[in-house]
């Protein structure tokens, strides 16, 4: 009997020792977590409290802790379960527990449950505070909305892009050009330009280039010094033809720079003037295909509340106007950020946290309406958007892909950049009549669910320029006219490095390109699109020819009347392109010929085709050019350069030439 009693007393013993050393434990390591919870240094506090919780899983404050800090970070979906835990072992472990556990139901798409502690965290507050009351609001409007996007989801496919592009750091705001061949992007990996960490230990902001080639992203590159410099420099937008880089520095309260393509390299970033900079943050932007209107975010005075979105248009010198707030549809009494105008120039995509969204950022699109209003902003709808932040959306010409960042579980890091397969228009139709059914009781506010536009009228124009002769790549000035306005849309210079270009013609009109080049001849294109063109790519590579006795140009954008020999006004910009060539090298003598397809008498279409040649020497002469510098000849159907037997090849065949006679 002693002997028993003595090992119950040696057993109860060890146990109180072992239990002191377990609340002695338990007490260290929660103190040491708490206190860099106090100091905020939450990046090594959460892994602290989680040594806690080996010790004592139930431990309520550092489950309640531990929730809270995974919220701060991408994985926010983690904290559920210890938020969980805190409120089942200690409702009362804070004040704010229901709040934190329904914002981890909603990162996590559980909107019924959070819906509940949303409402029941609502009726608890003891004041009234309105700024309190309206963040609890809108987390509810939210959790409806959620409710209703989740129910119906569009059919897109959200993917990581991949490890040969992301990178275990942060690698975010994708941008692309009309085409998709260019992305540049922003990251924080290790090569930055100036090899900088900032406080939290990460490396500084660097502007990132890849190219898509034979179905894939290559290996990014640094786009390097003038672009890159020592401090934080992040990518917001490409102009659709790749010729002007958009950059975000933090300067003043955050600025707004542009890096233009010349000679090969990108030039020195310039600040945009002082109608898109100001003392207050601007902090994304967007460029028209034609380059004539920005639209950008700025927090300045006058607006609506948080960042809204405004416009400025260039003027005739080339300089930023005045910004234009695009007004109460648009922007709301919250945050509004990361404008992407597409292509045609009509459809904007934006993020908003003051639309009808699942959670924080949500993508939203709005079309230009004719009368130059905005169409109500419709929901790009889940999976597309999230409860988490979603922003920095970017979408190819042709629809079929949008990009953006996104701080996801699956990821490769930090931010990644996901690519987007857009819903097909065929399924858009069956996706609108599924979400037009009434919206749940009491959702009155819910943003109608985006469609994907079964038309798209846009043409892209792309290709090279090239020596005739040597096949060298030439830097050579592109510009693009509307034939009848007699105005121009476009100036660029293809790349002198591939002789590559690209220009966004939206359908509807009558366009002249010229290609022109110091010791060349100029080169002409016509492409007339009807209103009812859909998307298409149209590849065009042009060879310069020297200005040399025998050389001969084909005068694309000169237009006469049916059957007459009146040069009608579309012709005016060539007409006028000629008559500086004429200027520019006075020595020079050309003939002006006239051809026609098979169509009539031989006798006749000579006539015609002589006239027509006479009309064009003419207006040359009336502009200055001396009149023993020019012949015209007529040729009818005599010298065709394609088959008369298809509606193309006589189109090819009814030209306007000129031939070098003397240099």
């Amino acid at each position: 009997m002693a002997l028993s009693t003595r090992f119950y007393f040696l057993l109860a013993f060890n146990l109180l020792i072992l239990l002191s050393c377990h609340a002695q434990n338990l007490k260290k390591a929660l103190k040491v977590a708490n206190s860099l919870y106090e100091e905020e240094a939450y990046k090594e506090a959460l892994p602290a409290y989680l040594e806690v919780l080996k010790i004592e899983p139930g431990s309520a404050e550092a489950n309640y802790k531990a929730g809270i800090l995974y919220l701060r970070t991408i994985h926010k979906i983690k904290s559920l379960p210890y938020l969980k835990k805190a409120f089942e072992t200690n409702p009362a472990i804070a004040n704010d527990i229901k709040l934190q556990l329904a914002t981890s139901y909603q990162f996590n798409h559980k909107y019924t449950e959070a819906l509940k502690l949303f409402k029941e965290h609502k009726l608890s507050l003891t004041t009234k505070d309105p700024s309190k009351l309206k963040v609890i609001d809108r987390r509810i409007f939210e959790c409806e909305n959620g409710l209703y996007y989740l129910a119906n989801p569009v059919k897109a496919q959200v993917d990581n892009i991949g490890s040969i592009v992301n990178s275990k750091y942060a690698d975010f705001a994708p941008v692309i050009t009309a085409d998709e061949s260019i992305m540049v992007f922003t990251s924080r990996r290790p090569g930055s330009t100036g090899e900088k960490l900032d406080e939290n230990s990460s490396y500084y902001e660097d502007v990132y280039i890849t190219y898509f080639k034979d179905g894939h992203w290559v290996t990014p590159k640094n786009i390097g010094k003038p672009v890159n410099n020592d401090g934080h420099d992040a990518s917001i937008a490409i102009s659709p033809d790749g010729t002007q880089l958009f950059i975000y520095k933090d300067l003043n309260m955050g600025d707004i720079f542009v890096s233009k393509m010349t000679g090969g390299t990108w030039s020195k970033p310039e600040d945009m003037g002082r109608h898109i900079n100001t003392k207050h943050s601007e902090t994304s932007i967007s460029m028209t295909s034609d380059g004539r209107a920005v639209y950008f975010t700025s927090d300045r005075e006058g607006g609506f509340g948080g960042f809204d979105i405004y416009k400025s248009e260039k003027d005739k010198k080339g300089k930023w106007g005045p910004a234009v707030n695009l007004g109460k549809v648009i922007n709301t009494d919250y945050a509004e950020e990361s404008p992407f105008i597409h292509p045609d120039g009509k459809t904007l995509y934006f993020s908003s946290r003051g639309h009808a969204g699942m959670g924080d950022y949500d993508i939203f699109k709005s079309t230009l309406k004719d009368d130059g209003s905005w169409s109500p902003p419709e929901n790009l709808g889940y999976p597309i958007n999230t409860a988490d932040d979603d922003i920095y959306f970017v979408l190819s010409a042709d629809n079929r892909n949008g990009y953006y960042s996104s701080e996801r579980e699956n990821g490769l890091g930090e931010k990644d950049i996901y690519l987007i397969s857009m819903p097909k228009p065929v399924e858009a139709i069956a996706i609108e009549t599924k979400t037009s059914v009434a919206p749940m009781p009491g959702l009155k506010e819910i943003a109608p669910i985006a469609t994907v536009a079964s038309f798209n009228p846009i043409t892209i124009l792309k290709g090279t320029v090239r020596d005739a002769i040597t096949k060298q790549y030439l830097a050579a000035e592109l510009t693009l006219t509307d034939n009848e306005k007699n105005e121009v849309i476009s100036e660029i210079t293809s790349n002198p490095d591939n002789g590559s270009f690209l220009i966004v013609l939206p359908s509807g009109k009558n366009y002249g390109l010229t290609i022109q080049k110091a010791g060349y001849l100029f080169h002409s294109e016509n492409f007339d699109i009807p209103s009812s063109n859909n998307y298409q790519e149209v590849n065009k590579d042009i060879e310069l020819k020297k200005v040399e006795v025998g050389s001969k140009i084909v005068l694309r954008n000169i237009f006469f009347d049916f059957d007459k020999s009146t040069l009608r006004p579309a012709s005016t910009a060539e007409l006028d392109r000629l008559v500086k060539l004429m200027v520019d090298m006075p020595k020079l003598k050309i003939e002006i010929s006239g051809h026609t397809d098979n169509k009539g008498s031989s006798e006749y279409n000579k006539q015609l085709s002589r006239s027509r040649s006479e009309s064009v020497v003419n207006y040359l002469i009336g502009h200055g050019i001396q009149k023993g510098r020019l012949t015209f000849a007529g040729y009818g159907f005599d010298r065709p350069v394609a088959t008369n037997e298809t509606n193309e090849g006589r189109q090819l065949n009814r030209r306007t030439e000129f031939e070098v006679m003397a240099d």
